[in-house]
């Protein structure tokens, strides 16, 4: 089981929108692919049409009270594709978790010893763990369990600052607990090439991160924006859209790596 951490510091990336489709692209292609919502405000929950049942678990179950992930996953209309739902009440997490566990180490380590547990029983080739904008203990967890990272970023001037500071905290995660933790790949999103700045920041970032930066980049769409709303990946919603090709694109990257 591979499990790829999206993660950026900065909202409005596409950290969601890449989360539920690509996970949708790979669970297309015949992998079991497992999306985890780690972020309070459940737009991953919202976009893939999910409601917990009143008797039903959620990340923040799995995370503070350490109910089995197994018992708060929830299959989706994409065969293949099933996903472990949040709610609001995440939001309180991280200084419950705190509260509870003096031990930084075991704080941190809460979603990888879940995962694990729930690798004995089920056979997911991909996790997909959708982290909230920021770099506080969910997303520490999310880094701490990961085998590498996926970073979606905008072609803008202060993305270029933030991914500077997300590389500085992955360094620190190897250093202390997940030595092998990886860059899986950096994606452009929203994209729009006929502006100079586009050109100029993917230009950069390739130019000192080489092949670290995946060769798709994910265009602008309105039909990708308008996906959520029905509770449908854009693969299903509009399969020939741009978005819908590009993200299958990216999972064939992803695959490749």
């Amino acid at each position: 089981m591979r499990v790829l951490a999206v993660v950026n510091q900065k909202g409005g990336v596409g950290k969601t929108t890449t989360t539920v489709n690509l996970g949708a692209a790979l669970a297309t292609r015949g992998r079991r692919c497992l999306v985890l919502d780690l972020d309070s405000q459940s737009n991953l929950t919202t976009s893939l049409g999910l409601r917990i049942a009143e008797d039903g678990y959620s990340t923040y179950d799995v995370l503070v009270d350490q109910e089995p992930l197994a018992d708060a996953v929830l299959e989706t209309s994409v065969p293949n594709l099933i996903a472990c739902p949040s709610d609001p009440s995440l939001a309180a997490a991280d200084l419950q978790i705190a509260a509870g566990e003096p031990d930084l180490r075991r704080r941190a380590f809460r979603l990888r010893q879940s995962l694990s547990d729930f690798a004995q029983s089920d056979a997911a080739a991909f996790v997909l763990v959708d982290c909230p904008p920021s770099l506080g203990l969910l997303t520490v967890n999310a880094l701490v369990a990961a085998d590498a990272l996926l970073v979606p970023m905008q072609c803008e001037f202060f993305a270029m600052q933030g991914l500077s500071r997300l590389l500085d905290t992955v360094a620190r995660i190897q250093r202390a607990w997940n030595p092998g933790l990886d860059l899986s790949g950096v994606l452009f999103t929203m994209v729009d090439r006929r502006t100079n700045l586009s050109r100029e920041v993917i230009a950069e970032v390739r130019s000192k991160l080489g092949d670290r930066v995946f060769r798709t980049t994910i265009p602008r769409s309105v039909r990708a924006a308008e996906a959520p709303s029905y509770g449908l990946p854009v693969q299903t919603f509009d399969p020939r859209s741009k978005a819908a090709v590009a993200y299958t694109e990216l999972a064939e990257e992803v695959l490749s790596r």
